[in-house]
């Protein structure tokens, strides 16, 4: 991360994480991804799956299923345009990331996504809309299969900021996350659990918006608790000590977040 605020802070772009999760024998588990270090933000970290707004995730004439515009836009304390575009981005991004597909026929069954091989890397490469992928495959977006998680703006003194919103989705029956991506080098599911161990011990890293929702849903038994559960979702933004880099940025539970990096004495966050 920068050591330092720019002297103006760059300015924000919406963005979609998705928190995909399926039931294991171990319990609860999640999708993650290690992004390549070449990345120009958050390189050879792990991430949930996701990315920022296309200006066509707005289309208007996306068949949709499950809670409209309206009710996005109040669950992420929004407008209705930019509602519909996160919702958008979030299945976009899910199916570009890692091959699973929120969306569905008119009879409700979900397609192979291995059938879209080319119109995923069209999504990829933006020579094809989401949109217009939809209407050509005769499939409407699941907003029904996604639920609000939390809201995360990036601290001013990164050189590029998102406005990112998470969002929960299970896994569809049948399908299967893949790792089919040149952005992440490794990907995986994970049990919450684990993954903190993980970073803990210094296997990977984790940025705080991650952190935090891994500590959240490893209190959960199942999916079903997961997507159940009641959360009122307020936007996040860390506040930044000057010159301090990442131990500097204080947020809420930021203080759990340092005491264990400083327990296993992982690099670069220590205070």
């Amino acid at each position: 991360m920068s050591s330092s605020p720019p002297t103006e802070p760059a300015p924000l772009r919406d963005a979609a994480t998705v928190v995909l999760v399926r039931d294991t024998a171990a319990g609860p588990e999640v999708f993650l991804q290690r992004r390549v270090k070449q990345m120009a933000f958050a390189g050879g970290v792990t991430v949930f799956p996701g990315g920022g707004v296309d200006p066509r995730d707005a289309e208007a004439d996306v068949d949709w299923t499950g809670p409209g515009a309206g009710r996005w836009a109040e669950a992420f304390h929004t407008d209705e345009h930019t509602a519909q575009s996160l919702v958008c981005a979030a299945v976009r991004e899910t199916f570009e990331e890692c091959g699973v597909l929120l969306a569905s026929r008119a009879d409700g069954s979900f397609p192979d996504p291995d059938a879209f091989t080319a119109e995923r890397a069209g999504l990829v490469d933006k020579s094809l809309s989401f949109a217009q992928f939809l209407r050509d495959a005769g499939l409407s977006l699941r907003a029904d299969l996604l639920r609000p998680l939390a809201h995360w703006i990036t601290p001013i003194l990164e050189k590029r900021r998102y406005d990112t919103r998470f969002f929960l989705a299970a896994l569809p029956p049948g399908q299967t996350a893949d790792d089919k991506t040149t952005e992440a080098e490794v990907a995986g599911w994970a049990t919450p659990q684990s993954a903190l161990e993980l970073w803990a011990a210094d296997k990977h890293v984790l940025l705080p918006p991650t952190w935090a929702q891994l500590t959240h849903l490893r209190e959960f038994d199942s999916v079903a608790d997961i997507l159940a559960a009641e959360r009122r979702v307020e936007a996040i933004e860390p506040s930044v000590e000057p010159g301090a880099g990442l131990a500097g940025l204080t947020f809420a539970g930021s203080d759990r977040y340092f005491a264990v990096a400083a327990e296993r004495e992982v690099p670069g966050l220590s205070r």
